[in-house]
């Protein structure tokens, strides 16, 4: 039987400040390693807060310390580590999740949809591409935070005859308390609609703009029902484990997959 340990990480964030969250991480971690673990999920850009001010704080792709951190913590550890980082590439800055190998490769997704509302359409570019890693077995479609409003963008798309693009969604975010029930909601309603798990970590604690994180990191089933739940805004590291035979079961026993609707994305995305 194959299944994905997974390790959610809610966490207070120093704003600003990569070195100190880098440091908070590696303790809040421990000895936490691949024995324990094939995936440690961290909130979006966990080493410095939801910043709009990309042009000081992002760091370049080949060069940054907080990637080169990342890479580490995956190597040292022997898992799977991600998390999303401001990054610069040529005139562009980007919301970049890396997801960290831990033979030392990178994957990287560029955050599609930017928070207007907080200007962060202004501050970075868009990405283009939707990103799908595989981990023990998992297909797993990447995305952030503002990303899990639009269902289009995540819904599944299987190639010609196949049934599912992919087996787990990922969502990392800084998503604020004063709308913590449509993060609860939307990851259990992608859960539900796409007949697959989704593992959602969110930040806790108040940034700098005195705005306020609530957590409520949650990895739900294929049939939105909560495997961890901890709807409290303190810091946590919990492990979850999913099963892809349970999973098959379920699309096998409950094929709504059958009368799902064909569609393709334009903008790189489908044909």
């Amino acid at each position: 039987m194959s299944e994905l340990r997974t390790t959610l990480v809610q966490c207070d964030l120093r704003w600003e400040d990569p070195d100190a969250n880098c440091r908070m991480l590696e303790e809040t971690l421990g000895e936490l390693d691949g024995d324990q673990t094939d995936l440690i999920v961290l909130p979006e850009m966990f080493a410095t807060g939801f910043t709009m001010n990309s042009r000081e704080m992002a760091e370049p792709m080949d060069q940054s310390a907080t990637v080169a951190w990342l890479r580490e913590q995956a190597v040292q550890r022997g898992c799977v580590v991600t998390g999303s980082v401001a990054v610069v590439e040529g005139d562009d800055y980007f919301n970049r999740l890396i997801w960290a190998r831990p033979d030392g490769s990178l994957v990287t997704y560029d955050k599609r949809h930017l928070f207007r509302m907080a200007g962060e359409h202004e501050r970075y570019a868009m990405g283009h591409e939707r990103v799908i890693v595989e981990l023990k077995g998992f297909r797993i479609l990447l995305s952030v935070c503002y990303d899990l409003r639009f269902p289009v963008w995540l819904r599944q798309q299987p190639a010609p005859g196949e049934h599912f693009e992919y087996d787990a969604l990922l969502c990392i975010a800084n998503w604020p308390a004063p709308r913590r029930h449509p993060w609860r909601v939307l990851l259990q309603a992608r859960a539900v609609e796409n007949l697959c798990p989704v593992i959602g970590v969110n930040r806790v604690g108040e940034d700098a703009k005195g705005l306020g994180y609530a957590g409520d990191s949650m990895l739900v089933d294929a049939k939105g029902e909560a495997l961890i739940d901890e709807p409290r805004d303190l810091p946590f590291v919990k492990t979850g484990t999913l099963s892809l035979t349970d999973l098959q079961a379920f699309r096998e026993k409950f094929p709504a997959w059958r009368d799902a609707d064909h569609f393709t994305l334009s903008d790189g995305v489908g044909d």
